[in-house]
C-alpha cells in the first residue's frame, strides 16, 4: 500500500469514527495526582487530552488523526524544531478552532498534568526514551515503530509500561486491520499445513542521499541538543541528518529493516506465532550502487532460526522485481500451500499449484484501538501492545548486529551458514541475481557477510561468547538523556 493511500484510509476511517462518536466534553476521571485514574474506566463521552511529539513527518498523520474527534483533543505539540509547529497548529485549529500549546522541550511537556496521553513520531533514537519518560509521568503512550533503537531499551520500555500500569501501543497498524488478522488466523490455523518459512520483503528503491562535504550548522530553529537526546553529540552536522535521511545513519536510525521493514518483520513473526526471540541469526548485504553519507545497508538479508521454522527478511534498495507478486509485504510457505500479502490490510491464500484459494481484506483504525484501550485500561484490548513492538524491533536489531560484525568478501566465498537450509541458499542466489540485474555482478562486488550469532531468547542476549555483539544490544546514552537501567 502506498503511503498516500495508507494515510487516506486512516484519515477517512478516523473521520467516520469521529462523526459516529457520542458527543461529550467531560474530562477523563482523574486521580488525586492529576493523572488519568489508574484502572478506572472512563465513560464513552470523556475527552482524552493528547500531545503529539515529533511532527516533521509521520507525526502530522497523528495530528490529523486525533484532531476534530469528539472523544479526543490535541492540546499540545512538541518538536525540537520550532518551524514544525505552525503547520501542526493550523491543522488542529482548522478542525477545532483551538490552537494547541507548543513545547520545544519534551521534559516541559511532561510536566503538564492535564495531558492524558502522548503520541510519539520522533526519529527512532528517541522512541523508547520519550515513551518511558511519558509513562513515568503518568501518560499513556502511542509510539511509532520501531519501538526501540536497540534491544535493551526496548525491553526496558516494556518493563516500565508494566510497572507504571500504562497503556502503550506501537504503530504496527497491520495488527488492527481485519483483513490482515483474518490472513494471519488462516496461516496459523493449520490449513496451509506446517508453515516452515515466513518471509518479509522490503523491495523499495532508495536513492543516494549524497555526500554533504563540509559539515553544516544546525538550523537556527532547531535545539540540536534536544534533537539528539540520547544519541551521541557530534561536532559535524550533515544536512541530511536532521531530515528523513537520519534513517540511514546508525546513531539515529536502523536502516530500512527498522523503517518499512519492521512492519513486514512484525507480520512474519505474528504469522509464525512466535513470542520470543529466535535461537540464532545471520545477515549479509551492503550499501551498493552509490557512495554517500548513508551507513546502513541498502541491500540486506537476515535469516532467523526458530528451530521448527525460519523467518527470512530481505531489503532491496535498488531496482527490483517482485517475488510471488509481492515487493513490500509477506509470504508464508506451508507444506499445503502459501499465503501472500502485499500491503497492511489484505492477503491471498494459494495452493501448491499457485491457484487462488481465498482472499482477505479490510482496514480499521489503529489510533482508535489505542484510544479505546486508554478508556478500558485493558492491555488486552490493544492490537499492538508494546511487547509485540519490542520483539519485532529486536529482530531488526539482531539482524543489524550480525551485519555490522561481518566483513566484506567476494560472494563466491560463502560462509557455512548459507549451506544450512535450501531457503538460505535460494535466497542468496536471488540476492546475487538482484545485484547482477543492477550492474553489480559477483566478480565486481564485496558483500559484508555477517557473523552467525546464537541467541538466548529468555535473557535476550547472545550466547556464543560475543562480547562485541552483546555490547551492541544497548548503548551509552548522553548525560541527561539516559534510558533507565531498571524500570
Amino acid at each position: 500500500m502506498s503511503i498516500s493511500r495508507r494515510r487516506f484510509l486512516e484519515e477517512s476511517m478516523l473521520a467516520a469514527a469521529a462523526a459516529a462518536a457520542a458527543a461529550g466534553t467531560t474530562r477523563l476521571a482523574r486521580a488525586a495526582d492529576g493523572d488519568v485514574a489508574g484502572g478506572r474506566k472512563a465513560s464513552p463521552g470523556d475527552v482524552i487530552r493528547l500531545a503529539v511529539i515529533g511532527v516533521n513527518g509521520r507525526g502530522m498523520n497523528h495530528v490529523t488523526a486525533y484532531a476534530g474527534r469528539k472523544d479526543a483533543a490535541v492540546v499540545a505539540i512538541c518538536d525540537a524544531d520550532q518551524k514544525t509547529f505552525e503547520r501542526a497548529r493550523k491543522a488542529v485549529e482548522g478542525k477545532t478552532g483551538k490552537a494547541p500549546t507548543y513545547y520545544q522541550d519534551i521534559r516541559k511537556l511532561l510536566e503538564d498534568k492535564s495531558i492524558d496521553a502522548v503520541s510519539i513520531a520522533t526519529p527512532n533514537h528517541w522512541h523508547s526514551l520519550a515513551a518511558i519518560w511519558a509513562m513515568q509521568a503518568g501518560k499513556d503512550v502511542y509510539v511509532e515503530k520501531p519501538a526501540s533503537h536497540n534491544v535493551q531499551e526496548g525491553r526496558r520500555l516494556v518493563e516500565v509500561a508494566r510497572k507504571q500500569n500504562r497503556i502503550c501501543q506501537v504503530g504496527s497498524q497491520s495488527r488492527s486491520n481485519p483483513g490482515m488478522r483474518q490472513l494471519i488466523d488462516y496461516v496459523r490455523s493449520g490449513k496451509l499445513g506446517k508453515v516452515t518459512v515466513a518471509r518479509g520483503l522490503c523491495y523499495k528503491r532508495r536513492e543516494s542521499i549524497g555526500k554533504v562535504g563540509t559539515p553544516a550548522r544546525p538550523p537556527a530553529t532547531v535545539d540540536y541538543n534536544l534533537w539528539l537526546g540520547p544519541a551521541p553529540m557530534r561536532a559535524d552536522v550533515p544536512r541530511s541528518r536532521l531530515h528523513y535521511d537520519w534513517h540511514w545513519q546508525w546513531d539515529y536510525g536502523n536502516g530500512d529493516i527498522g523503517n518499512q521493514g519492521v512492519h513486514e518483520m512484525d507480520k512474519a513473526r505474528w504469522g509464525l506465532g512466535k513470542s520470543t526471540l529466535p535461537r540464532s541469526v545471520f545477515a549479509y548485504g551492503g550499501r551498493f550502487g552509490y557512495e554517500d553519507d548513508g551507513q546502513t545497508p541498502n541491500t540486506e538479508v537476515c535469516v532467523y532460526d526458530y528451530g521448527d521454522s525460519q523467518l527470512v527478511f530481505e531489503v532491496r534498495g535498488l531496482s527490483s522485481g517482485d517475488f510471488k507478486g509481492a515487493k513490500v509485504g509477506n509470504i508464508f510457505h506451508g507444506t499445503e500451500g502459501y499465503a501472500v500479502s502485499t500491503n497492511y490490510s489484505s492477503g491471498t491464500i494459494f495452493d501448491l499449484k499457485g491457484e487462488k484459494v481465498q482472499h482477505f481484506e479490510g482496514g480499521a483504525n489503529h489510533f482508535e484501538n489505542f484510544l479505546n484501550a486508554v478508556r478500558s485500561r485493558k492491555v488486552s484490548d490493544l492490537t499492538a501492545d508494546v511487547e509485540e513492538g519490542h520483539l519485532s524491533a529486536a529482530l531488526c536489531h539482531l539482524g543489524n548486529i550480525s551485519y555490522r560484525l561481518g566483513s566484506p568478501q567476494p560472494p563466491t566465498k560463502q560462509p557455512g551458514y548459507l549451506l544450512k537450509s535450501k531457503e538460505a541458499q535460494e535466497t542468496f542466489a536471488r540476492f546475487e541475481q538482484h545485484l547482477t540485474d543492477n550492474g553489480l555482478p559477483a566478480d565486481k562486488v564485496q558483500v559484508r557477510m555477517g557473523r552467525e550469532l546464537t541467541v538466548d531468547p529468555k535473557n535476550e542476549t547472545f550466547t556464543n561468547g560475543s562480547r562485541d555483539a552483546n555490547a551492541l544490544l544497548a548503548r551509552e546514552s548522553r548525560k541527561g538523556f539516559a534510558v533507565p537501567n531498571k524500570a
